[in-house]
């Protein structure tokens, strides 16, 4: 949004409030201050740019062999043996009740969504990849041989990469097993894990499972060996991605020939899961017009967020920071007043 733009509504605010309020100089001063304000903050924005994410390990096995504790009791430092370390989120009996793995939990059946129907699910959300650690690890890294879409008269809801009898295959993201089994319907042996981000990757054709449902699982653990177990005509990783139970193509995300995770955050569209919605037909350019509406789409949540107290005789900072659970700090960084700062009736007051 130009900045051009902004001027002529803020100009027609201010001049309302010079009409209802004609006497009163020193209110238009802070109108104008705040119009101000608010322009700098908004020149000052940088625009949203897909920022790749490197894996986090270089792939030579990672599995966790003890950890050590920092500053942070939530973080900890975990040893793996490939004699690599790294920060890691310690996950506590809370974490596992969030609604990203207390609803639609199965240990057993691969298609737990019954009840979220495709025509329900919103038009398009914001996922946020990875967190500030930055837990990210390539499933395996390779030369994709079939690609997300029709297959003949079938829905190739996947990618087969090419691969070893034996090679390691890797958790993408943090989270928690929710299936390892032998499935008899196609995928052979597979495990199925759910993510911090909501989303759910599927690895098939495992020649081992090197997990159990309900293991917690860190980004860059092997999960598995590769193999040619179900419906396979060689060796090869079959791998999805999820939301909700809803495939769409994993190389939105993931760019398996360099490794790298394409960005940290990501505009997940409903007409993605159309089996004809492939990555490589749009080149990404919908991505990047993607992190656009990333950044409105955050500026609308965090003004949703927002709450404006109007204050009426009485009122002191000390009482509403307690009133809306906050701090007298808080609210004066938000209002960019001081502590000293006469409270006139009538004014709105931002609290949250």
């Amino acid at each position: 949004m130009k900045i051009t733009k902004l001027i002529l509504p803020i100009t027609l605010a201010v001049a309302t409030s010079v009409t209802a309020q004609a006497q009163d100089v020193s209110k238009l001063k802070e109108l104008i201050q705040q119009a101000q304000s608010e322009i700098e903050l908004l020149e000052a924005m940088p625009k949203a740019k897909a920022q790749p994410v490197s894996s986090v390990s270089t792939g030579n096995g990672t599995i966790a062999l003890d950890t050590l504790p920092t500053e942070n009791d939530a973080v900890k430092v975990v040893l793996f043996n490939d004699n690599s370390w790294r920060y890691v989120r310690i996950r506590t009996a809370e974490d596992w009740e969030v609604d990203t793995y207390a609803k639609h939990w199965d240990t057993v059946k691969l298609f737990p969504y019954e009840d979220v129907k495709l025509e329900n699910l919103p038009q398009s959300v914001v996922i946020n990849l990875v967190d500030s650690l930055k837990g990210y690890h390539y499933p395996y890294k390779g030369t994709i041989r079939s690609k997300f879409g029709p297959r003949g008269r079938r829905r190739h809801r996947g990618i087969d990469i090419p691969l070893k009898t034996g090679d390691p295959i890797y958790a993408t993201f943090s989270g928690k097993v929710r299936i390892s089994t032998y499935n008899k319907g196609g995928y052979g042996n597979l495990v199925v894990i759910r993510h911090d981000n909501g989303l759910e990757t599927w690895h098939g054709h495992l020649d081992q499972r090197l997990v159990k449902p309900n293991d917690t699982v860190y980004a860059g653990q092997i999960i598995g060996l590769g193999g040619n177990t179900g419906r396979s005509t060689g060796p090869h990783l079959h791998y999805e991605m999820r939301y909700f139970g809803q495939t769409f193509d994993p190389e939105r995300l993931v760019n398996f020939e360099t490794g790298n995770l394409r960005r940290e955050t990501f505009l997940l569209k409903k007409d993605y899961f159309d089996i004809h919605s492939r990555a490589g037909i749009q080149d990404f350019e919908d991505e990047i017009l993607g992190d656009e509406e990333i950044a409105e789409q955050k500026k609308k949540e965090e003004a949703a967020k927002q709450v404006y107290h109007k204050i009426r005789s009485g009122d002191t900072l000390g009482g509403l920071a307690v009133k809306y659970g906050t701090t007298v700090g808080a609210i004066c960084r938000l209002n960019g007043i001081t502590t000293k700062t006469t409270l006139r009736i009538g004014r709105s007051l931002r609290v949250r």
